[in-house]
């Protein structure tokens, strides 16, 4: 059973950055799509061929990148906005080629890391 793990959370001030990881267990995520949501809103997700997609409003501010060899997903946030708020979770869909910015597909999930963005 895959088992996700995020990090990197924390509390910073606007224009700073922080790195999010998302570390799998269980099965490697090779065949997976994996999806970052900033609680109900997807953020960006990358798929098996390492292309990747992202809201709007993050466009040039994140970045998400997969180290396969480390079984791990990154979220690199930089610009980070009062806005950005929230509690961020990692999740993984079975699916090759492509990937979702819709939380209702994909069927792992993380606990969630929270990131606070406050002066």
């Amino acid at each position: 059973q895959l088992q996700l793990v995020e990090s990197g959370g924390g509390l910073v001030q606007p224009g700073g950055s922080l790195r999010l990881s998302c570390a799998a267990s269980g099965s490697t995520l090779d065949n997976f799509a994996i999806g970052w949501f900033r609680q109900g809103e997807g953020v960006s997700c990358v798929t098996t061929s390492h292309t990747s997609k992202s809201a709007d409003s993050v466009l040039g501010r994140f970045t998400i990148s997969r180290d396969n060899a480390k079984n791990t997903v990154y979220l690199q946030m930089n610009s980070l906005k009062p806005e950005d708020t929230g509690v961020y979770y990692c999740a993984a869909k079975r699916e090759l080629d492509y990937c979702y910015l819709s939380r209702s597909e994909y069927h792992f999930w993380g606990q969630g890391t929270q990131v606070t963005i406050s002066s």
